[in-house]
């Protein structure tokens, strides 16, 4: 594991973040993140910005978790320029469960705008800026337009998009849509779930950058 360690995150978020296990990612998951992190490497080398484009179908859901979660493993491992965006194929909204679910692991949240659409500000350490989390299409004019990679988050965008403008390298990552247990029993512990694999995967990500 990388240990260089440049922001410090809110404590309890540094207390869930010490409980990630990298041996739990099987080796066939490894392979799938693997040109992930050969994209971030190669830029990191070549000491030019990073830019990530997390990608699914509502923008409501995984793609948030991804953006939020990538974002700050970056941060704690001291990677320098990175900046991680989410979209969709389409815009809804951010869903209020995944707002709850990160503030539940420590991040800090505080909603700038109501709506249809809500904005929301999601801070994971006291110095660094948040993260803006609300719904919108990949190509909204609030992300890149060019030199950024399209990480593909839900299989139905990932198929259903075959080609995203701008974007340098494409990379499916594909994760389960806790969508499926809302309004059931196992609907606050299936969106932690998610979030916990999803945050996993995306430090072991930046634990392995150079």
């Amino acid at each position: 594991m990388n240990i260089t360690i440049n922001t410090k995150l809110f404590q309890e978020l540094e207390s869930v973040v010490s409980t990630f296990k990298f041996d739990s990612i099987t080796s066939d998951r490894k392979v799938i993140l693997q040109p992930l992190i050969d994209y971030i490497q190669d830029k990191q080398s070549a000491q030019k910005e990073i830019r990530l484009n997390l990608i699914c179908t509502h923008n409501s859901r995984r793609s948030h978790l991804s953006q939020v979660w990538a974002q700050t493993a970056a941060a704690y491992y001291g990677i320098k320029n990175v900046f991680c965006y989410s979209g969709g194929t389409e815009a809804t909204a951010l869903f209020p469960v995944v707002a709850e679910t990160l503030r539940q692991t420590g991040f800090k949240i505080q909603v700038i705008a109501e709506g249809n659409n809500p904005i929301y500000a999601i801070k994971f350490s006291n110095n660094e800026h948040p993260v803006m989390g609300f719904s919108k299409t990949y190509d909204n004019e609030f992300n890149p337009s060019g030199a950024f990679a399209a990480v593909m988050t839900c299989s139905q965008a990932d198929g259903g998009c075959p080609f995203i403008p701008g974007a340098e390298k494409r990379i499916p990552i594909t994760f389960d849509d806790p969508k499926a247990f809302d309004n059931t029993p196992l609907q606050a512990e299936k969106y932690q779930e998610r979030s916990l694999q999803i945050a996993t995967e995306m430090f072991y990500v930046f634990s392995q950058i150079k």
